[in-house]
């Protein structure tokens, strides 16, 4: 399954940004996935359980937001969304785009606890 190297590879990103922070436990995590990523949103849900087990995020949600495609029109240069299977400008109608979203997954925010030294 592809998606739990995806979560693995998460996990070290996590774990390197709560070290950082000084963090005890991950209570959330928050990942952007534009649909032309490769990564599947329901099978990443159902390995990060796995990939998160005994570490910092262990028992922490996972909150997936989906990401529009958009395209860059070589022809009248407008930016618009696109659907994955009709990448086409949403202004003129040209084939000749660039997908400039949509093919990323980016880690957009985490929720940390810290335990209080008394």
């Amino acid at each position: 399954m592809h998606e739990l190297a995806v979560c693995q590879g998460l996990m070290t990103q996590v774990e390197l940004v709560a070290k950082r922070e000084n963090a005890n436990k991950v209570t959330s995590i928050t990942l952007q996935i534009g649909p032309l990523s490769g990564v599947e949103a329901i099978l990443l849900k159902d390995a990060f359980p796995i990939a998160s087990a005994g570490s910092i995020a262990d028992g922490a949600e996972l909150i997936i937001e989906n990401m529009p495609i958009k395209v860059l029109c070589s022809q009248c240069g407008a930016e618009t969304e696109a659907k994955p299977s009709k990448l086409i400008c949403g202004q003129c109608g040209d084939y000749r785009t660039r997908v400039i979203s949509g093919e990323e997954m980016l880690l957009k925010s985490l929720e940390l606890e810290r335990e209080n030294a008394a």
